[in-house]
């Protein structure tokens, strides 16, 4: 069975044709995931950029797993580094993993390491896993290019930062769901500390304004994709 399950922040776990994927796996430090870094398990591990609150554990799930870390290429290679496996991407470019097709899409944000290295740039990812498309936003400001985004790929689910500060608020975000036409929309990066306080049930009422589905999901929750 295909799902998604949310981990809190930006941490989303995807069941994809039988394969693990974590996506931004912040357990280590993040006050709201509901599970430990060793209870964590997969076959991959997708990043969409470099900071600490979104590589998280990445290292040592890895390292345990002997997961595939997918990243751009400078964050890629900060990975090989410490012995990982990795797949290099960059930015527009896809590739067919057994998972479903990845895609990397821009994002307008920043990028570099805990111990500040150069992580290249910042990203989004698209899956279409069988059909079924995943869109997850990364950390990212709103951007016009979000609606070619959505004449590309016929996005089923979007998951996008709401929390504000470093990222999109709620109504850039609910401006983002607009443009992607995606057919239901789940938020993250919000409340995880206090300068990301976000009102998720206001998200959700000006979602479902735009006639557009809404899914709030509690760390741990997960919805069949």
């Amino acid at each position: 069975m295909n799902k998604l399950i949310y981990h809190g922040h930006s941490f989303v776990e995807l069941h994809l044709k039988g394969k693990k994927i974590l996506i931004d796996p912040f357990i280590s430090g993040n006050p709201l995931c509901d599970i430990t870094s060793d209870k964590a398990e997969c076959d991959y591990i997708v990043l969409t950029h470099g900071h600490g609150d979104h590589i998280g554990d990445t290292a040592d799930i890895a390292g345990r797993f002997d997961a595939q870390v997918i990243a751009t290429f400078e964050l890629a290679e900060y990975f090989a580094k410490l012995g990982a496996s990795v797949h290099h991407m960059n930015l527009g470019g896809s590739h067919s993993f057994p998972f479903g097709n990845l895609k990397l899409t821009i994002a307008h944000h920043s990028s570099s390491t805990p111990d500040g290295i150069y992580a290249g740039d910042p990203a989004g990812v698209v899956i279409d896993s069988g059909g079924t498309v995943i869109y997850h936003a990364g950390d990212t400001a709103l951007f016009y290019d979000m609606k070619l985004i959505g004449e590309m790929h016929k996005i089923n689910y979007a998951l996008l930062p709401i929390g504000d500060n470093f990222t999109m608020g709620i109504d850039d975000a609910v401006k983002a769901a607009e443009f992607l036409n995606a057919d239901t929309v789940v938020p993250v990066h919000y409340n995880t500390f206090d300068v990301i306080r976000a009102d998720e049930a206001e998200f959700a009422r000006k979602i479902e304004s735009i006639g557009r589905k809404c899914r709030v999901l509690k760390p741990g929750e997960s919805l069949e994709l």
